[in-house]
Order: structure tokens, then sequence, then C-alpha cells
């Protein structure tokens, strides 16, 4: 799992979709414990125009960085330095980052939000990974809500990870059928409610690498499709319409995970979680239906001796057996973090199986940490559905975006990126946090 926030996709065929006005209004609080040893927080070396390491002090180099907090704080004639905590006699050390917004989108109409994370260890010696709290309330002018909380907690030397998915949305959108040859013309107005409540406790049976159960909970309800014709007939009255749907059922995760930061993963590490979900009807899941999810990242530094990272990530979405409710079938966009498929607006394809391949390029532009860059790609194929069978298209993004440093602390980063993808698609992506 990997904590990082999708705040917007935007529609079709618009060269000029969106337009998003981020206003950062709230400055953390944040206090560090930067001498000897800081964890995953640690930086041991600077880095010069083309990424190359330098070793320096920690507390040094934090002090050469820099983050929005820091030209806040200069704008306000503020001590900068005073961050930093250097007495060593705190105990826990808790970075803050949120970032208040407003933002337009076609898909959306206006929208204001709050977007935050939490990033903090659970013991004083900091022999655990960071543990972190996500969240990003939303309301567009569309009238959508959103109201979500992404956790994973980590206990002592890394023993136990409590992993949680929670949220609620009210979330008007459009659907456009099943499979991957769909089309614009396809779209369909959905209203509904959705309630989603995941939760896993994973325990440590080797170095890096966790086993554990879980309970997945799908709950869609007032569910309507809008500005039909009369005599229509779409996809998801094919499949199987119904005004709601429960899908309950109990998981299997195996998590492998040498990240120490997962806000902002470094090179060298890696991520690969397989999850395996059976729903039961004993449960109140509407039917029986099993799927399988495989999620595998891994982080690079390029050049070897730099703080730049080449990421890969592969997330395939599997439906073994049953027919999973219309709004759970697997669909770009409704990973755990809203990521998948930039460049698409999400629920742009939706079917049994989906296949997911992206990767980035993580640069630094400033030698003082505050603005770096990417370069990304991706590409997408669904099973076909309804008459076809097989992997017939693949969908494929690429884009580019901005990172601006918002707590050097924690590590945490502005991520503003703007993707393209097939027959005119594209769309601006904001996350506080990497993508991936």
């Amino acid at each position: 799992m990997n904590p990082y926030l999708y705040l917007s996709s935007l529609k079709k065929k618009c060269p000029c979709a969106a337009a998003t006005l981020t206003l950062i209004l709230l400055v953390s609080t944040v206090k560090a414990q930067v001498p000897g040893t800081a964890g995953a927080l640690a930086a041991t070396h600077s880095v010069d125009s083309i990424g190359r390491h330098k070793p320096v002090d920690d507390t040094a180099w934090l002090k050469s960085q820099r983050d929005l907090i820091d030209v806040f704080l200069i704008i306000l004639h503020k001590n900068i330095y005073k961050r930093f905590d250097t007495t060593g006699h705190k105990t826990h050390s808790l970075y803050i980052s949120a970032a208040p917004a407003v933002q337009y989108a076609l898909s959306t109409g206006v929208g204001v939000n709050i977007t935050g994370n939490a990033a903090f260890f659970t013991t004083a010696d900091k022999k655990e990974n960071l543990s972190t709290l996500l969240t990003y309330p939303t309301y567009t002018q569309n009238k959508q809500l959103i109201l979500p909380l992404q956790s994973s907690i980590w206990t002592r030397d890394n023993k136990y990870n409590f992993l949680g998915d929670w949220r609620y949305l009210h979330f008007p959108e459009q659907t456009f059928g099943l499979g991957g040859t769909t089309t614009d013309a396809d779209a369909v107005n959905l209203d509904y409610n959705y309630l989603r409540f995941y939760q896993y406790v994973l325990r440590k049976v080797a170095k890096d690498f966790f086993i554990g159960p879980g309970y997945q909970l799908d709950y869609h309800y007032d569910i309507q499709q809008l500005g039909l014709k009369p005599g229509a007939t779409t996809d998801f009255n094919k499949y199987g319409y119904s005004p709601q749907s429960w899908s309950s059922g109990v998981s299997l995760d195996f998590l492998y995970d040498t990240r120490k930061n997962s806000i902002n993963p470094e090179g060298g590490s890696t991520y690969a979680n397989l999850i395996l979900r059976q729903n039961l009807t004993a449960l109140g899941s509407d039917q029986n239906w099993t799927s399988l999810l495989l999620d595998v990242r891994k982080y690079f530094s390029l050049p070897g001796n730099s703080r730049n990272v080449l990421a890969f990530w592969s997330y395939d979405w599997l439906t073994l057996s049953g027919n999973p409710p219309y709004l759970d079938l697997p669909s770009n966009g409704w990973d755990t973090y809203d990521n998948t498929g930039r460049g698409y607006i999400q629920s742009r394809f939706r079917s049994k199986n989906m296949l997911d391949l992206e990767a980035e390029y993580r640069f630094g532009i400033l030698n003082n940490g505050l603005i770096g860059g990417v370069v990304f790609a991706n590409a997408e194929s669904f099973s076909q559905m309804l008459g076809s069978s097989g992997f017939q298209q693949i969908a494929p993004g690429a884009g580019l975006g901005l990172r601006i440093k918002f707590n050097k602390f924690s590590k945490t980063n502005i991520a503003i990126d703007y993707g393209w993808g097939m027959n005119g698609s594209n769309g601006l992506f904001l996350n506080l946090g990497e993508v991936f």
C-alpha cells in the first residue's frame, strides 16, 4: 500500500481541460530530531546540480534544504531554524503536511478540499517504518462528496502493520461501459453513494515480509443511471443493474516492503503486495466471488549515486471466479489512492480483469530541494466482456510534472502532473506525496 492521494482527473478531448489553483494556507508545526539517527527521515548527503551525493552532517544537510514551510516563514520574517529540535529530549516526532486547495475540472466543476498527511514513528527509538495517516475531504460543484482516511501503522521493529482504507463517497460520475474498446460516446451518467471499509492486520514473518488477514466491505446504494433515452440499454443493464450492491469478504494479504518512507520511497527499495479476496454471501455479500490483486513497485537510484529515482509500478487486478457487482469491477483510478492511468478520467475503463504498468523518473531541479520534476508513462489493458474475451487493446498514457517540496522532514512533495492518453484524453492530476 502506498499513501499517495489522487485529487483530480479531467475529462476527455479538452486541450485546456482544467486549471487547478492550490492555496497552501496551512503550514505545519514540525519539530524533528535531526542529530544522530532520524530513521527514514535522516539525510546523510547533500546533492549537487546533477544529483550527486556529497556526504555532510545530517543537520547541516537538512538546514541547507528548503520547503514551502520555509518559504512562508521567510516571507513572514521568521527564523526557519527554530523548526529543528536539537535537544535530544523529544521522544516522538510528528510530521504534518496539509494543503487547502481550490480546484476546477470539467468532471467535477469547482471543488474545494483539504489534503493532509501525518507521518510519525510509533516508538522513541524509531526502529520501525514511518507510519502514515492520509485524508483529503473534498466537495465539488457537481455535488460530489469524498471523505477518505487511509492509514499504515507500524509497531516496534515492524512486528505488525495495520493497514486501513476507509471512505464515504457521494459520487455522481460517468461510466463508459465494459471492456477496453469503449468510446466517449458510450458515456452514461451515474449517481450513487459508496461506503468502503478495508482493514488488514499483518504480522512480520521474516525481514520485510508480512502475512495477515483482512476484511473488505464495498457497499453501493441509491445507484441511478441518469439521462437515458427511452429504450436505451447500457452495459450496466446487460451486466446486471441493481440500485444497490454489497460485496463483503475476507482476504489474505502477503506484503514485502523494504521502503522506509512510503510517502517518498528512496532508490533501492521494493514493494510487493498480493491480496486474495473471497466474498461470501454468509458475510452479507450479494454473491460469492473471488479476486486477486497484485501490486508491485521497484525503485532505482539513477544515476546510482544520486537522489534521482527511476520507479516502476505494476498493478494487476483480476477476477478469479464469480461476477462482482458492476461498480466493484476493476477500473482505472480505483486503486487505493486513485492513481492508476494518469491521462484518463477515473472509471474510463472497466472490466473483470485489469493490467496496468507504469514508469516514472523523478529528478531534482533546484539544489535546495524545493523544486523537482518527473516524466512518466503508463499502459493499461482491460479484458473484453459481453460477447468477447481476452485483452484486445492497450490504452497508453504519458506526461510530465513538477514536484514542490512541502515538508523536507517527511520528504512530502506536492505533485502536479499533466497526462495525455488516447483519442484526445488528457488531464491534470494533483497529489500530496508521490503517485506510487
